[in-house]
């Protein structure tokens, strides 16, 4: 478990220590580096839509694993398990309380979305994601792993709303809650390959905790990733261009 001393930025408790805004380093240099560094975490009680809890799993079947070697594996390769194209920038220290990820998603229309994530928790057979201002989600999500019925499975749950009423539209029309969806459950089978399962089968539960709106957060689309990233594309074309001239 990651103490005080091996970690500045956590508590021996494996929470990670409060602080004010966020701040990205040692990322490398094709990463775009944009929406998160200075922004402040968006928790529940920032965010816009609906409240869901969405639990995704998958149970390694056919071979013999502990969740704390799931759990340290999954780390160790964590956005190498996702859909390809999508991306995970962390500091060599790697998935640790208090540390800042940079993430880079894949978007309809060519689009590389931009924004990032807290590590707020962290043991060996779990760890807990906290969103910034902007991200598509106001919540957290928790990866872990575990033992049920004489099984190993992995888990990732996630309690989130929607930021703003542009995220909560894409939900409404379904794009949204699908493409998220089919970003975990991808994610999941990649996990389960990679350890050795040959056909993994995951699961998948969404319960509407809360069906109301908080109408007043709906300024949090000035903050939205998904507009911003897509303003920075011609900047970042330029960049690339004179870069290589």
């Amino acid at each position: 478990m990651p103490t005080s001393e091996s970690n500045p930025k956590s508590t021996q408790s494996g929470w990670a220590k409060p602080i004010d805004k966020l701040k990205v380093s040692a990322i490398p240099d094709e990463a775009i580096n944009l929406n998160v560094d200075g922004r402040h975490l968006s928790g529940l009680t920032h965010g816009f839509g609906q409240l869901w809890q969405k639990t995704y799993r998958v149970r390694f079947s056919g071979i013999e694993v502990t969740p704390q070697a799931v759990v340290e594996a999954w780390k160790a390769n964590f956005s190498k398990f996702w859909p390809e194209g999508n991306d995970l920038y962390v500091p060599l220290t790697g998935i640790q309380p208090g540390e800042v990820g940079l993430i880079n998603l894949n978007a309809p229309g060519g689009l590389k979305l931009s924004t990032g994530v807290m590590v707020i928790y962290a043991d060996d057979v779990s760890f807990s994601f906290m969103t910034p201002e902007g991200h598509m989600f106001a919540g957290m999500i928790t990866f872990s792993a575990y033992e049920e019925d004489n099984g190993t499975y992995a888990q990732v749950q996630a309690l989130v709303r929607a930021n703003d009423p542009v995220y909560e539209m894409s939900f409404r029309m379904g794009f949204g809650h699908k493409s998220e969806d089919t970003f975990w459950d991808a994610t999941l089978k990649n996990l389960a390959q990679h350890l050795g399962v040959t056909n993994p089968q995951p699961t998948q539960t969404n319960s509407l905790v809360d069906p109301r709106m908080q109408w007043a957060e709906w300024s949090n689309i000035w903050n939205n990733a998904g507009i911003r990233s897509g303003l920075y594309m011609p900047v970042a074309f330029a960049k690339r261009i004179f870069r290589h001239s």
